[in-house]
């Protein structure tokens, strides 16, 4: 969080001018007019360097998983999010004895209410969190505050993706290296953990009993494994092999074995990476492709295409800055941007702030070309504030935060979009700090 102030009486002369033309769009990618554009819907706050997975409670609220692989002296943390758009922190997820942190990843809710998290200690590549990876029960009193944890599974190598169905928990391992496949290629697979389980051992080789399907990555070029999974309305479980960009389809017997499992879309076109997905009432299934910074839509035939992509960026308006997991809540597709790796093959250059969530309208279909129609004005999401004429910084803040003085948190938030403080423009959307 920036820390720079301007002086209060600069502030008092904030005021607003006339639409000014949008700045031109960023060089270092070139984005297909005919794909959405992602918008900014919030800036997280600064407890919070790393955002990854989510899930939504019985009360509408998002959860947000955050490992803070960018700043590991943070704790990982669980935050919550309602759906006027106020973030605060629910609580530090309980480390492991063995390396004194936590790294969460993927989140579901059990159907007793109890949170089911994906530690994934092996990402930051950090000695003491070698096999260190849990699956873990947190269960709430009725204050929601942590009545006890079970430790599900222990001693995962990569354990990264949940998804809870039925009786069990589906977990995505991106890497095995005990396993050695014949091509010397990548092994990852697909566990099934009963959800009253304790303490399963995970070896991270063949022998686990937990196992219910292995993939093999052949792309050389990016060799990580399974990473998202989704459930469909009739139980059949779709699996992302990250370097393929390749989506699986498990169907299954009714004991609960593999009927089949065969690659279901794959199109390195529109998908090159697949990470966190979500699938929405219609069965489409969105799908964070990472390394280009994109989202790409696959519809129930298994057709994919892309919806959106950003350039290189901060992500401070908006761009989508590395994708890590998309999710359909409070009427839009809401995306985490990790915003963490820089290896050759990603878009994304820098962990830079600010952190931050995007958003996208859930009518994805591209917009026509050669539209001669107004454009639409879409009302902006919670966490923002639209500006309207006769306003300035101060009496934004002082409406919207309860304090005029905090017009400088909102200028230091919106410096991507404020060139100069005494200057702001009808229609232009701010980011609101935490109130």
């Amino acid at each position: 969080m920036f820390k720079k102030t301007l002086s209060l009486a600069l502030g008092l002369a904030l005021s607003v001018g006339m639409l000014i033309p949008a700045m031109a769009a960023e060089p270092d990618t070139v984005v297909p007019q005919e794909l959405q554009i992602s918008k900014l819907y919030m800036v997280l706050p600064d407890w919070i360097s790393t955002p990854d997975g989510m899930t939504i409670d019985k009360a509408g609220n998002l959860i947000l998983a955050c490992p803070n692989f960018g700043d590991q002296t943070q704790p990982g943390c669980i935050a919550r999010i309602t759906p006027s758009g106020k973030i605060s922190k629910w609580f530090d997820v309980p480390v492991n004895a063995n390396s004194g942190v936590a790294r969460p990843m993927g989140v579901e809710f059990g159907p007793d209410g109890s949170l089911f998290i994906v530690d994934n200690q092996g990402w930051t590549g950090n000695p003491e969190s070698v096999n260190q990876g849990r699956i873990l029960k947190v269960s709430f009193d009725a204050s929601g505050n942590i009545a006890s944890t079970t430790e599900v599974a222990v001693g995962m190598e990569h354990p990264n993706g949940i998804k809870i169905k039925g009786s069990y928990a589906y977990v995505t391992q991106s890497s095995m290296t005990p396993v050695k496949d014949p091509s010397g290629k990548l092994v990852s697979a697909v566990y099934r953990f009963p959800l009253d389980a304790k303490n399963i051992q995970v070896t991270n080789t063949l022998e686990d009993l937990n196992i219910l399907a292995t993939f093999v990555t052949q792309n050389p070029a990016c060799q990580y494994g399974l990473d998202g999974l989704v459930f469909d309305k009739a139980g059949n479980l779709y699996v992302g092999n990250f370097g393929d960009g390749a989506i699986s389809k498990i169907t299954f017997n009714a004991d609960g074995s593999i009927a089949s499992n065969k690659i279901w879309a794959q199109d390195s076109d529109n998908l090159a990476t697949t990470d966190g997905m979500c699938i929405d009432s219609a069965g489409n299934i969105f799908v964070a492709d990472f390394n280009r910074n994109a989202i790409a839509k696959v519809t129930p035939d298994g057709k994919i295409s892309r919806i959106a992509q950003s350039p290189d960026s901060t992500g401070a308006k908006g761009e989508l800055d590395q994708p890590g997991e998309p999710i359909v809540w409070n009427n839009m597709l809401l995306v985490s941007c990790f915003d963490m790796v820089t290896d050759d093959g990603k878009i994304n250059s820098a962990h830079d702030a600010p952190q931050t969530l995007a958003w996208l309208p859930l009518n994805t279909e591209a917009p026509s070309k050669n539209t001669n129609t107004d454009p639409v004005v879409t009302p902006a999401p919670a966490g923002t504030y639209t500006v309207k004429s006769g306003d300035c910084l101060w009496n934004i803040a002082a409406r919207e935060l309860g304090s005029g003085k905090r017009w400088s948190e909102i200028y230091e938030l919106n410096k991507a979009v404020v060139k100069n403080p005494n200057r702001i423009y009808t229609g232009q959307v701010l980011t609101l700090p935490v109130k």
